[in-house]
């Protein structure tokens, strides 16, 4: 078989698809699992246009949380958290034991402490002169 390696900067979704797709059937021959569930929490205006909110997954009894984003405006009134505990509690109704998520030193790492999770990875200078925390947190179910 002959092949080439092309290099671009423009995300293509063929080409994303193309990666991802043989990628999860390796991961399904590997683990007989295929329970990848988006979990998402938009916070919308009057009009709904979206704002912000909470963009996460549900895989392999985890949940990730990969984006959290509440506006200036809005902050200060426990939406995050709500937002957060939301995300929790549905991951655990399906099944997730653990959460994770990963968070910048300028962003909030301490908020997410406060809620319970606690750091097991750094990459330092990233970006150059701040660092990327990996925090973590065991899901209870309410009983």
């Amino acid at each position: 078989m002959s092949f080439a390696i092309r290099a671009t900067d423009i995300p293509d979704e063929a080409t994303r698809k193309g990666i991802l797709d043989p990628l999860i059937a390796y991961n399904e021959a590997r683990t007989k699992r295929n329970d990848y569930r988006p979990l998402i929490l938009a916070i919308e205006d009057d009009q709904g246009q979206v704002l912000g909110g909470l963009w996460s997954r549900t895989v392999y009894d985890w949940l990730f949380i990969e984006l959290l984003f509440v506006p200036e405006s809005l902050r200060r009134r426990g939406i995050a958290t709500d937002l957060m505990r939301r995300a929790e509690s549905e991951a655990v109704v399906r099944g997730c034991h653990s959460a994770w998520l990963d968070t910048f030193e300028f962003q909030a790492r301490g908020f997410y402490e406060r809620l319970g999770y606690v750091c097991f990875g750094e990459l330092r200078d990233y970006p150059i002169g701040s660092a990327r925390y990996f925090l973590k947190k065991a899901l209870v179910s309410p009983s």
